[in-house]
């Protein structure tokens, strides 16, 4: 999908749920969107400033925020950064991550049955997850057959 199709899902989303999206908002999706892999908050916060010089790390931090909330990007916890969703349509789903250590290529899974055994075992020890997000840190197939 390109970043303006992207866009257009997402514009479509918001107006669905009564969710404000702004012209902010919209300039931080469309920067992650043209982007590979995850990236840093202060890294699109200097893209940002070409765009809208008045942007502080309150801005972009505001904009992330919503965007995670509605289920756009996803925030990499153990690398403190944040990639594109590129199935959002699909409310609440479990996020599962690939992590290259070497080239910082992120990709995103779904395994239903990875799911089910988490919950399972959730379930087991009394405990109601309300939001799953699993990183797994190694090597991609490109760096792995490099190396």
């Amino acid at each position: 999908m390109t970043p303006e199709s992207l866009l257009n899902q997402a514009q479509l989303v918001c107006k669905k749920k009564g969710a404000r999206f702004t012209q902010v908002r919209e300039q931080v999706f469309l920067l992650l969107a043209n982007r590979q892999g995850a990236v840093g908050a202060y890294d699109l916060l200097a893209e940002l400033k070409k765009i809208d010089a008045a942007a502080k790390p309150a801005t972009i931090y505001r904009a992330l925020d919503f965007l995670s909330k509605q289920g756009f990007v996803h925030k990499i916890e153990s690398i403190n950064a944040f990639v594109m969703c590129h199935h959002f349509g699909e409310c609440n789903h479990p996020v599962q991550l690939l992590i290259c250590d070497a080239c910082g290529h992120v990709e995103e899974i779904q395994s239903n049955n990875f799911d089910l055994a988490l919950r399972a075992m959730a379930d087991t020890n009394g405990f109601t997850i309300s939001h799953q997000i699993v990183e797994a840190h190694g090597s991609c197939k490109n760096c792995t057959q490099m190396g």
